[in-house]
């Protein structure tokens, strides 16, 4: 319960402080006025490098290099002399340009054609931060007003004369420029094709804002000129503020009697320009549309960038800057904490029902006898598995690791994987398991049920699974035939006993090599309870809804219900696979056999004894054979197609312990019902083999490994 909680008081921390930043970003800013040199003034959108990041705007920030406040742009460094937040502009002037030095000049060559707007003022693609014009002044059908005029350097190859716009620099600039075979002259003011003489070059450009207060016809000299370039040039700022009162710069103009900014209410026509007054419909509706929409994207820009806003301009974009501004953040907020809490409460409801899963598991476990296993914790698990660190297998159940108990014995913990159902795989295993006690049943200790943690602990089987024995492998051990026939007989007690032995039947559905355990003295256990059914033992037949165990060894019942009901006689075929492989050391299917009708071992073999010849098993001994030859007849019989056919565990283990000659031929084996096969050299693969018999993993039924199969 307690992850819910912290989900949820997570997510109503989040709530609140995304209420608090829409609360607040309207408020005023708390940004002190930064200063660098005669510079004291700078405030937004103006900031320092080493200001906090959430003071001013990015794209206009401003370098304190040596006391003096210094302007990137276009890749040149320019001096700040003033900011003007009344008009929008900022003073500019080249640091090379020295008021006492005359022949100082510009470093850098600036003109109106290295700004967007000149041509086209209301460019769309235009992201300057600064223009080289106001935007739009006085009247909204008015020229832009320029903010500065150029002076021009041009190197001449001869003297230019009647010419007033050509001011001579060189006896300032350049006292032996005529030595040098050109004249340097300055050209200032508004420029005209007509002004550029033949043999003339331009070589320097610089702006100025000065050149405007100079007296009508006044005339200029370089003096004049190069107090120009001292004064420097004034480049404005306005877009950014139009755009935020206006929505679009086209309709902002600055009121220079007022001192402020102001929107006209405009429409386009369909040709694409503006024009004031009245609108049709479609247009008013598409301006108001298109006003609110940019009104809203610019709200949510200056909320997530902590700026403020004034609410002045148009009143459509105005109502879009607010929603943009106020609504959005908020309703965005309330959103996403309705989303997470829907996510949350589908987790809890989720949790809950697993919850509520394995406490009724616990409960049913709780609720058997004393003589059940002992419940332990999954701290306790984890202890006696030292940290899960020794592990000896892993399958498709979970994986089992090596442990000890308090006590010093070794024991083997399975940790479960998800279980499929409601947890019946797990309920069948204790349930059956645990009241067992016998000799060729491997024992069952404790079992962990901790939320969806769940355990087996078993005693340990140091010699693994029957698998590495019976089947040849590079290194393994060769059992001989009497332990091998010693184990057929333990296996054969314990599915006797469970059949015969307890209060109800026990139905294992899952007897191959995998999940038959040996001790350190090579007795044989019963393992792996996963797939076992408990049966009344008054009822022959038992109900079932879907075929289980593993191909190769599941009886054919499971699949053809025309051949008879589904009873213990399954665990009895399954036996028969099983002891025909051990008496083989072979799998039943054997696909690289050098004759074709060798790919079926129980096929093969029933024709070598019906024939009375010798069974080609190589390196046996004559008393070997006699022992090889029993469990051969007994697992024929085992392995009969219908269930009647089939004799009972405790018959099977009266035949494997009595003689061989009171053993009668069995019938011969068939796969199919009312299936007639002709079974020699001429026999084809497809014959022996069938679509039904499809491997484990396609089966999608029980694939486990061995409990205690050692990997090392």
């Amino acid at each position: 319960m307690w992850p819910v909680t912290v989900i949820l008081v997570g997510f109503s921390l989040l709530f609140q402080q995304c209420r608090s930043s829409t609360t607040t970003s309207g408020q005023e800013l708390s940004c002190p006025f930064s200063s660098c040199g005669k510079i004291s003034n700078i405030s937004y959108p103006f900031r320092l490098k080493d200001d906090p990041k959430q003071c001013g705007d990015s794209r206009y920030e401003l370098a304190c290099e040596n006391n003096v406040t210094k302007l990137y742009l276009y890749s040149a460094k320019y001096h700040v002399q003033s900011i003007n937040y009344n008009n929008f502009t900022i003073r500019l002037v080249d640091p090379e340009v020295q008021q006492s030095n005359c022949s100082s000049l510009p470093r850098h060559s600036l003109s109106r054609s290295n700004f967007c707007n000149t041509y086209d003022y209301n460019n769309k693609n235009c992201n300057d931060p600064y223009h080289a014009n106001f935007i739009n002044q006085e009247l909204f059908f008015d020229s832009n007003k320029l903010l500065f005029e150029h002076i021009v350097y041009m190197n001449c190859t001869h003297q230019v004369i009647n010419n007033h716009k050509y001011v001579n620099a060189s006896s300032c600039l350049n006292s032996n420029s005529k030595s040098k075979g050109y004249y340097i002259y300055a050209i200032a003011g508004k420029l005209v094709a007509q002004d550029f003489q033949v043999g003339c070059h331009a070589k320097l450009v610089a702006p100025t804002s000065w050149l405007g207060n100079l007296q009508r016809n006044q005339v200029l000299s370089y003096d004049i000129i190069h107090k120009a370039l001292v004064y420097g040039f004034e480049i404005s700022w306005m877009k950014l503020p139009c755009q935020k009162l206006c929505g679009d710069s086209l309709r902002c103009f600055f009121n220079s009697s007022e001192q402020h900014l102001q929107c006209n209410d405009l429409c386009r026509t369909v040709m694409g320009s503006w024009i004031t007054g009245s609108c049709g419909i479609r247009s008013q509706i598409a301006s108001i549309v298109s006003d609110t929409i940019t009104g809203i994207i610019q709200g949510m820009y200056e909320m997530t960038k902590g700026e403020n806003f004034l609410l002045k301009g148009i009143p459509r974009y105005q109502l879009g800057m607010a929603i943009g501004h106020y609504f959005l953040p908020i309703f965005f907020c309330r959103f996403v904490f309705g989303i997470a809490f829907f996510i949350a409460l589908l987790i809890y409801k989720w949790r809950k029902r697993h919850w509520s899963m394995y406490e009724c598991i616990e409960l049913y476990l709780q609720q058997q006898n004393n003589s059940m296993p002992i419940g332990y914790s999954y701290k306790e698990i984890k202890k006696m598995a030292r940290g899960f660190k020794d592990k000896l297998g892993e399958g498709g159940f979970g994986t089992v690791f090596k442990g000890n108990l308090r006590s010093g014995p070794g024991v083997a913990i399975k940790m479960l994987g998800k279980s499929k159902g409601n947890g019946q795989d797990f309920i069948s295993e204790v349930a059956t398991i645990g009241r067992i006690h016998h000799l060729n049943v491997v024992q069952l200790f404790g079992f962990c049920i901790e939320g969806s943690k769940r355990a087996l602990v078993y005693e340990f089987m140091p010699n693994g699974s029957l698998d590495k024995f019976i089947f040849s492998k590079e290194g393994s051990i060769n059992l001989s035939y009497n332990k091998i026939y010693d184990i057929a007989i333990g296996v054969a007690r314990g599915i006797a006993y469970l059949h015969h032995g307890c209060e109800m039947k026990i139905l294992h559905f899952d007897i191959k090599p995998h999940n038959i355990l040996l001790d350190e003295n090579f007795i044989p256990k019963l393992s792996d309870f996963g797939l076992a059914k408990l049966h009344p033992m008054e009822n022959s037949v038992i109900t079932m809804t879907a075929a289980r165990g593993t191909i190769g060894y599941m009886a054919p019942e499971l699949f053809y219900k025309n051949i008879g009901g589904v009873s213990y006689k399954a665990d009895v075929y399954s036996f028969g696979m099983l002891l025909m492989e051990m008496a083989g050391k072979r799998k039943n299917l054997k696909t690289n056999a050098q004759h074709s009708s060798q790919i079926y071992f129980p096929f093969w073999i029933y024709d070598q004894l019906r024939k009375e010849e010798e069974i080609d098993i190589e390196n046996i001994s004559e008393e070997d054979m006699k022992i090889v030859k029993k469990m051969i007849m007994v697992a024929l019989w085992c392995i009969q197609l219908k269930p009647n056919d089939r004799p009972s565990m405790s018959k099977v283990v009266e035949m494997l312990e009595g003689n061989i000659e009171r053993i009668e031929m069995p019938p011969e084996p068939t796969m199919y019902p009312d299936e007639t096969i002709s079974r020699d050299e001429t026999t084809s693969f497809d014959q022996t083999t069938s679509g039904d018999f499809i491997s484990s993993s396609d089966s999608g039924e029980n694939m486990s490994n061995p409990l205690l199969e050692n990997t090392s």
